[in-house]
Formats: structure tokens, sequence, C-alpha cells
């Protein structure tokens, strides 16, 4: 593809992991991360970001669920952090700002914490992820309700990272699905509520880059397995579950087709129902560092792959910079509360945003706002659409969101 831009998106296109890694070429020494001398923590829970809906308008009307790419802090992005904490830490919330008018509009607000969290200052990059903690206050001031934490890194550190990263997020106010700190923990879904809806989130990875289970410890990290995945949602079901999702870290890495075991899986998870009523509602796809489609599969909305919604300047398998991996969408989707008792809240308006992280600057950018402030982004924007409308999707309905 061959795009022009101006300003801060040429840097976009200059700006490129295989297997997260990020540019520099990871086989030489990035410069250290700062660590600073006074680290910001967390403040004490401040309640839910979106307020549960008590009746009324709120519950007639149903309500919005976002649904947002990969968090994936290499060294570059860790330091950027350093630099707006303006040496009290690690602030990533100027990082993530771009994406605060689409996250905290919506209802619920879920997002993918790809990496574990690092402790005293021991945070690093690609290959072993440790990132600063102060990365789920960010989130949540952005507006995120829950983050999927199931990935290919969940076990960089072990237990300690598993442990240290959900503390974060209890600590910030943001829920959790994906892994745990006990075979309790394990067995409950992260647990929401919109528009009088009661919505569990469900978490899976393909693998763990070949670090095995804790010693002791198999409930660490869900792995995905069908069987598994539709046992959960069917006991989140029985246990008052209206809308279901499932968040997946799947695929193949930078190919922008979903893969054939996507495909499979996808089909079997949205066929699989229980006296008739769909198991799970909706599928959101990380992973594969570059957006994927979106498509409606057995009439439930299945997102293959959202991009990175945060990451440092990317490098491909072939080695080379790849700017497709700092493009990444939202998906939005508005949930109609059933006609009579006991029925599926169906989805009644599916839509997309364009996104992209601008490494020179380390911000999100909303690419149709910036279309709209005059930025030469037009190109990249609709490479975007291209993709996530690439399996059809406009047919069943998914239009580009403002």
């Amino acid at each position: 593809m061959t795009t022009a831009v101006t300003g801060a998106a040429a840097a976009f296109l200059i700006a490129g992991v295989s297997s997260c890694a990020a540019g520099p070429d990871p086989r030489t020494a990035e410069p250290a991360i700062p660590r600073g001398t006074a680290h910001r923590t967390a403040a004490s829970d401040p309640g839910p970001a979106h307020s549960p809906a008590s009746g009324g308008a709120a519950e007639r009307r149903g309500f919005t669920l976002v649904a947002s790419g990969d968090v994936l802090p290499h060294s570059s992005v860790i330091r950027q952090a350093a630099a707006d904490a303006q040496g009290d830490g690690y602030d990533f919330e100027p990082m993530l700002k771009g994406a605060q008018r689409v996250v905290s509009r919506a209802d619920l607000a879920i997002c993918h914490m790809e990496t574990v969290y690092g402790a005293q200052g021991d945070y690093s990059g690609y290959p072993s992820f440790k990132s600063p903690p102060q990365i789920a206050r960010g989130l949540k001031a952005t507006g995120y309700d829950s983050c999927s934490t199931a990935s290919n890194h969940s076990l960089d550190d072990g237990a300690a990272g598993v442990r240290r990263t959900l503390d974060a997020l209890d600590k910030a106010g943001v829920k959790h699905a994906g892994t745990a700190r006990s075979a309790a923990e394990d067995k409950k879904p992260a647990w929401l509520r919109a528009g009088g809806a009661k919505v569990a989130q469900l978490a899976y990875t393909y693998g763990t880059n070949g670090y095995p289970m804790p010693k002791g410890k198999p409930w660490s990290v869900d792995l995905i397995d069908r069987g598994k995945i539709v046992a959960d949602a069917r006991v989140a079901r029985k246990a008052g579950a209206d809308v279901v999702v499932v968040s997946l870290h799947w695929g193949t890495e930078w190919q922008t087709a979903p893969d054939g075991k996507q495909l499979r899986l996808g089909k079997q998870l949205t066929k699989s129902r229980t006296g008739g009523r769909p198991d799970i509602d909706l599928i959101i796809g990380t992973h594969a560092h570059v957006p994927q489609a979106y498509e409606k599969v057995n009439g439930t909305w299945i997102i293959y792959g959202m991009g990175d919604q945060i990451a440092g300047s990317m490098i491909n398998h072939e080695g080379a910079h790849d700017p497709r991996g700092n493009q990444n969408s939202i998906g939005r989707f508005t949930f109609a509360r059933p006609t009579e008792p006991g029925g599926r809240w169906k989805v009644r308006k599916a839509e997309f945003l364009p996104m992209w992280f601008d490494t020179a600057a380390g911000r999100v950018v909303d690419l149709n706002a910036a279309l709209d402030r005059g930025a030469d982004v037009r190109d990249v924007r609709d490479r975007i659409r291209r993709v996530v409308l690439s399996r059809g999707a406009g047919k069943d309905g998914l239009a580009m969101g403002e």
C-alpha cells in the first residue's frame, strides 16, 4: 500500500514484531528504561466507570459495548510513559487519551492487557514483558471497565507476574478475565452490568510461548479449548448472564485474513446453543498485531482481530518495519433488550472505529477525529476499513462509526 501523509502521520508510514517484537531490531540492545525514584501507585478503587442501570430509560434502551485491541508496552512505550510522568514514575493517561472519547461514552468498555506487570522498577519490553503497573490506572482513566488478560505473554514472569497484574487492575477498579490467582478465581468470569443486563466476560489464549503453567497452579491462564469455552459460557448463563462475551487471543501474526483455526473455532462457538439460545453473544479477538475482519457467523458477531491499540514501532516476520502493527480498530456494539423474558439480547447496531498508535508522538489517534482536524490520514483509515469489511460484514449491517 502506498500512502501519502503529512505531519505526525508521516511517522506512521516509516515506523513499523515478530512474536511481539518492536523496533529497533530486537537483536540489538535498546536504551535502558528509566526507572525513576518516585513511582506512582494506583488510587483506591473509585467504583465502576459506568454506573449500572437501575431502571427506566437506561434499561429500555439496552447498552453499548466497545472493545479494543492489544495493549503491548514495548520499551519505547514505557520510556514514553516515563517522560509523560515528568520524573514521577509512569503515566499512561496521555498516551491513551485519543481513545477516551469513544471508550468513555460506552456503557461498557473492554480492553486487552497483553503483558504482565513488573515491580520496583523492574520493567522490560520484548521478548519478556514486564510493564509498569501504573498502566492499570491509565486504562481506568480512559474509561475501561474490564480487560482480558489471557495471552501468549501471560506467564512471562510466572505466577508472580499474574498476581501483580491482577492486583494492580483490582486496585485501579478494572475487572479482568483470563488469568487467575486461585482456582476459585479461575471459575469466575468478569461480571459487568449495563442497561439492565448482566454481562459475563470470559477470556482464553492459544498458548503461553512455551512457558509451562506454574507448579501446582494449572488454573493460572485459561487456554483455548472449545469444550471448556462452551462449558464456561453455559455456567455463566446459568449464573444469570444476559450477555456472554468471549475474548480470544488467537490467529496468525501479521496475517490480515483470519486463519483456518479462527474460522473453524468461530463457527463452532457461535453454533453452540442451549434451549435454542446461543451460548455466546459476542467474540472479540486479539494477537495478530494487524487489523482483521469482522464477521457475523450463525447470527453472532466475531471480531477476528482488532490489532494493537498500543505498541512500539513494529517489526514483522521478515524483519521489516511494518506500519500495520500500529493500526487497529475499536468495535462498538449496541445491544437491545429482548422483547420477551428469557430472550436473547441482540446486537441492533454494529460499528467499528479505525484507530492508530502514533509511535513518534506516543499517542493513540482516533483516525476519524484526526481527519476532522485536517490530518492527511484518509488512506490509512480506508485501509483499515477495507480489512474490517473484507468478509462481507457490511451486508450484515456493520458500519464505520463516528
